[in-house]
């Protein structure tokens, strides 16, 4: 145990060397930024624990993060180490097995009630609902929470899984984990139909090449400046090893852009969505 332990942070010492080794110095101060997209479930607690995990987090500059886990106790452990970065959002999974069968489980109803009784939350998700499932009746009682406590709703989802979102709560605020994986042109058309829809960039690179935009995307984001953000996506715990290195690569691409917007992207548009929430009240009550 202690050796694994030892390895996984010479790794990440390793990983963080090699990064400031390979990058010039900046002409500006390096972008702060929001990562939309972590989690720190139960199978890396172990190996990075609370502390480590946060000290990954300031060494990236990541200014604030938007954080759940599986369980939820993760994500309350870091919170309580640094209120200041982290904006808990609550799953409905227990563990990751939960990921397939969560739709169909009527207990998964009891336990998000429960955190939220105790706990207080910006968001609800990152969850993985597709299709017709957003209508069975325990996604649509996770969805009556979220009205009711005000939450934004993290979706893993398709095209049609978040249109039947929308349908059951037409003024709700959609965070489309991925951008639903979809083409440019896709999300462009959901962000013209949505008004309440924003997209987070994890766990893809289609936007950018060579460290700028695509000319494909650029279109996109210069269009809805204000709709998009970052976003590492740490859904295995070895993914904790990069999330400095894809701060830097977002800052990379982003600086193609133009100042504002970039701004927007790395941050603001973070800040504006969930940074407004009074952090003071969030943990127990």
């Amino acid at each position: 145990m202690m050796r694994s332990r030892f390895v996984f942070g010479c790794a990440l010492a390793v990983a963080g060397a090699g990064m400031l080794a390979a990058l010039p110095a900046p002409a500006q101060a390096p972008l702060p930024i929001f990562d939309a997209h972590l989690h720190y479930s139960h199978d890396a607690w172990e190996n990075l624990p609370p502390p480590a995990a946060i000290d990954v987090l300031r060494k990236g500059g990541i200014r604030r993060a938007l954080l759940s886990s599986s369980n939820d106790e993760g994500q309350q452990r870091l919170y309580a180490l640094a209120p200041e970065i982290i904006v808990p959002s609550l799953r409905p999974y227990r563990t990751r097995g939960d990921v397939g069968t969560w739709v169909n489980d009527s207990s998964v109803i009891g336990y998000l009630e429960e955190r939220l009784k105790k706990y207080r939350y910006a968001a609800v998700g990152e969850f993985h609902l597709y299709g017709a499932d957003a209508d069975l009746p325990v996604p649509r009682r996770m969805v009556e929470l979220a009205k009711q406590h005000g939450l934004i709703m993290h979706a893993h989802s398709d095209v049609i899984a978040v249109e039947r979102l929308f349908k059951q709560w037409p003024e709700a605020r959609i965070l489309w984990a991925h951008s639903g994986f979809a083409r440019a042109d896709e999300v462009r058309d959901m962000l013209r139909k949505h008004k309440n829809l924003w997209c987070d960039l994890a766990f893809r690179g289609d936007h950018h090449s060579g460290g700028k935009a695509t000319d494909e995307w650029r279109a996109v984001f210069i269009e809805f400046p204000d709709r998009f953000t970052v976003g590492t996506d740490t859904f295995t715990p070895e993914r904790w090893l990069y999330v400095g290195e894809h701060a830097n690569t977002a800052r990379a691409w982003l600086s193609s852009l133009p100042r504002d917007v970039a701004e927007k992207i790395a941050y603001r548009n973070a800040e504006a969505l969930l940074g407004g929430f009074n952090m003071a009240k969030f943990g127990a009550h």
